[in-house]
C-alpha cells in the first residue's frame, strides 16, 4: 500500500505511474478535494479540516510494508517508527539512520523563521527532483515487494 499525504503533493501523477507499474494500491489522503479515480487500486480519503488530520490519519495505518510519501518530516518520524518506507516529493528517503537529523533540521528552521533569523523560502521544485522522485519510488516498491 502506498500512502500520500495528498495536499500540495507535486508528484500525484507520478505515484499513479509507479504504482500500476508494480501494481500496489494508493490511498491519497487530504483535508480538500481530490480528483476522484475510476481505478479499483487508487481510493481518495478526505479527513476533517482540522491540525494534522491527514497525518494522524496515514500515521495511524502505515505499516511495515508500506510506503508512504510527504513532505512532512515529524509525519514521516512517525511512519519511520512503524517500520514504513518514507519518501518525500523530491524523493529524499527518511529512515532510522536520518530521521533525527531530519527531525533537528526542520526544527531549527522553524525556529530561525519564528525569530526572524531565516526567512525560510523553499527551493523551486525542478524537473531533476521529479526525475529522483521516480527514481527513489520505484526502488521502494521493488524493496517492498521483495519483502512480502
Amino acid at each position: 500500500m502506498i500512502y500520500v499525504d495528498a495536499d500540495a503533493c507535486p508528484v500525484k501523477p507520478e505515484i499513479l505511474k509507479v504504482a500500476e507499474r508494480h501494481g500496489l494500491e494508493v490511498t491519497f489522503v487530504a483535508n480538500s478535494g481530490l480528483r476522484p479515480s475510476r481505478d479499483p487500486m487508487v481510493k481518495n480519503v478526505i479527513v476533517s479540516a482540522g491540525f494534522d488530520a491527514a497525518d494522524n490519519w496515514i500515521a495511524e495505518r502505515a505499516a511495515a510494508g508500506d510506503i508512504v510519501i510527504t513532505a512532512d518530516v515529524p509525519l514521516a518520524v512517525r511512519c519511520v517508527a512503524t517500520g514504513a518506507q518514507v519518501t518525500g516529493p523530491t524523493g529524499r528517503v527518511f529512515d532510522q539512520t536520518n530521521i533525527g537529523m531530519a527531525s533537528a533540521m526542520r526544527d531549527l528552521g522553524q525556529h530561525l523563521r519564528e525569530t526572524g533569523e531565516s526567512k525560510g523560502y523553499n527551493a523551486a521544485f525542478s524537473p531533476r527532483d521529479r526525475s529522483k522522485f521516480l527514481e527513489t519510488l520505484d526502488r521502494l516498491c521493488r524493496r517492498v515487494k521483495a519483502g512480502a
